[in-house]
């Protein structure tokens, strides 16, 4: 049998085919995408390069890079509800990062070392901040690093805001958030407490502040028009939360109904059913799909015994008793209606949880100031409401959480140190989004998530934390799990690819570079990349015949993994 083939055009064809020849019409590129973690944070953390940091054991260098974006995240690891976990690439593996958790470890290890940050130079300007929430910390917080002396004044006894007043103990234990605090007071903010701002500009020529950030938040509960025999047992779930802070917690009595299906309502069922409650009954006017609270917020209270009645709406309420109406949701889902089916529950208490809004009484005076549906202060692009005030956090509207807050303080004050330099603020232009799809997982194994150790359902009787942290080891596996979505983390793939030695590597810390002189453009490196972080662009100077479109500038994926 001879070995000689008779037809050589299949010979041929494979010399002139998609990569081969004397000519390069492709070369590859180094790239940086937006990790899906970092463009789901509503604070604008750069999750991945922390993530990095703390997965080389560097935990005071990782804490300090996330201390760039957001001063808070020892609270944030525990209160926060994640959303960049919920868009992490690693969900479509095994299961996300979790995040939350090396947030916390970071927060708790630099209170625990003392780790402090530093003001920038004195600039000789002074803002004023009203509230000292999250919104009107994280604002206070990075105006001090733009050297700008600051001092916020807050109607409350201890500064925090809602973190403080509103999310359970249980959550979130005051000492690691007033430790937060005091290091924000160390930099040189100074924090006036108990005092209420009722004229803004009479105190900012007083105090002569250059500029005033608003952040009062949403403290004021939204009420339901109930018919009621004894009003002394309704409380709004805001009042009442507050009132466990202050150590004045109201008798509830041994049933207490919740009106609402947000995080309040979870939180105020919960700390009922600590007060002394037997039974703590959530009364909802929605189905099961239209819950407003975080899934994991409501699994939480179920397991602690917490009962919900969907579909319903409280009509009147007795000396010890509701009249609750049944209701239908409608046909397109955009809302319910009565059905007119009455039921008698019998309750010693109600609590209200249906939203809050912002006292903003004082503002509607103020020339320049707009107030929106709602009662939110309209704000501009760059955070500002008026002539010298900007405004930020709750009382703006939107997203109305934490970790929003938290960045709308850093973004206002990103903007009035602009201001106040008689400059504009720009943001840099976001790298292209990188989805899983365009992600190579063959180095990476499947690796199960850390979980926390919690305190068991029958002790939680108390306001004691209910989750414990991860350890240095834990946290520092966590962080490994990391996929670097869309940028380099130098793991030498395309190093070992490169058939022609083309890839030279520049020292840790300092990535790669590609020697065109050898470079064939056959895309190995490309196909080996995990992360996504190469790219094939068309060779410079090809004619016409030669270029290709993006797409069949590389060849077709391997299937790696269903």
């Amino acid at each position: 049998m001879s070995l000689v083939p008779k037809d050589l055009t299949p010979v041929y064809k494979e010399t002139i085919g998609k990569g081969a020849g004397a000519r390069r019409w492709q070369r590859p590129a180094y790239v940086d995408h937006l990790p899906p973690c970092n463009h789901a944070c509503p604070a604008g953390e750069n999750i991945q390069a922390w993530l990095g940091l703390a997965q080389e054991g560097n935990y005071e260098a990782a804490w300090r890079k996330y201390m760039e974006e957001n001063p808070l995240p020892g609270t944030h690891g525990r209160a926060c509800y994640h959303p960049c976990e919920s868009a992490c690439n690693r969900q479509f593996l095994d299961a996300p990062v979790s995040i939350h958790s090396i947030d916390r470890f970071l927060g708790d290890l630099a209170n625990e070392k003392g780790w402090t940050m530093a003001p920038g130079p004195p600039t000789g300007r002074r803002v004023l901040v009203v509230g000292a929430g999250p919104a009107g910390l994280s604002c206070a917080y990075h105006l001090r690093r733009f050297g700008h002396a600051v001092e916020i004044r807050d109607a409350n006894p201890e500064p925090g805001g809602m973190m403080h007043y509103g999310i359970p103990a249980y959550r979130l234990p005051r000492a690691g958030l007033d430790k937060e605090i005091a290091r924000i007071e160390a930099m040189g903010v100074t924090i006036v407490r108990n005092t209420r701002v009722s004229d803004v500009l009479a105190e900012k020529a007083a105090g002569q502040f250059d500029a005033v950030f608003l952040a009062i938040g949403a403290q004021v509960a939204n009420h339901l028009d109930i018919p009621a025999m004894d009003g002394g047992k309704i409380i709004d779930a805001v009042t009442l939360l507050e009132r466990v802070e202050q150590g004045r917690a109201p008798s509830l009595g041994r049933v207490v109904g919740i009106v609402g299906g947000g995080n309040t309502a979870m939180d105020a069922a919960r700390t009922a059913k600590r007060l002394g409650a037997q039974e703590a009954v959530i009364i909802f006017r929605f189905d099961k799909a239209q819950m407003e609270a975080h899934p994991y917020e409501a699994m939480e209270a179920f397991a602690e015994g917490v009962k919900i009645k969907w579909l319903s709406t409280v009509k009147q309420f007795g000396e010890d008793e509701i009249v609750v109406e049944e209701m239908r949701m409608l046909p397109d889902g955009s809302g319910c209606e009565g059905t007119g089916k009455l039921q008698t529950l019998k309750t010693d208490s109600l609590v209200l949880a249906v939203g809050q809004h912002s006292d903003v009484e004082f503002l509607k005076k103020m020339p320049g100031i707009r107030l929106g549906r709602g009662n939110v202060v309209e704000v501009d692009d760059a955070m500002r409401a008026s002539d010298g005030i900007f405004a930020g956090g709750d009382m703006i509207g939107g997203a109305r959480t934490m970790t929003a807050a938290v960045g709308h303080g850093k973004k206002a004050a990103r903007h009035i140190d602009a201001w106040l330099r008689g400059e504009v603020y720009q943001k840099a232009p976001a790298h292209p989004p990188v989805p899983y799809e365009l992600l190579n997982l063959t180095v990476f194994l499947d690796a199960e998530r850390r979980q926390h150790a919690q305190l068991p359902i029958e002790k939680r009787t108390g306001f004691d934390e209910i989750v414990s942290g991860l350890s240095a080891r834990e946290a520092r596996y966590e962080a490994m799990r990391c996929l670097s979505c869309g940028n380099c983390f130098e793991c030498d793939n395309c190093y070992a690819a490169c058939p022609e030695q083309a890839i030279v590597k520049l020292g840790k810390g300092r990535f790669y570079r590609v020697d065109l002189d050898l470079c064939t453009g056959c895309a190995a490196c490309f196909e080996q990349c995990p992360c996504h972080a190469i790219v094939m662009d068309a060779e410079p100077g090809a004619d016409a015949s030669q270029k290709r479109s993006a797409a069949d500038r590389v060849p077709a994926r391997f299937t790696v993994r269903s």
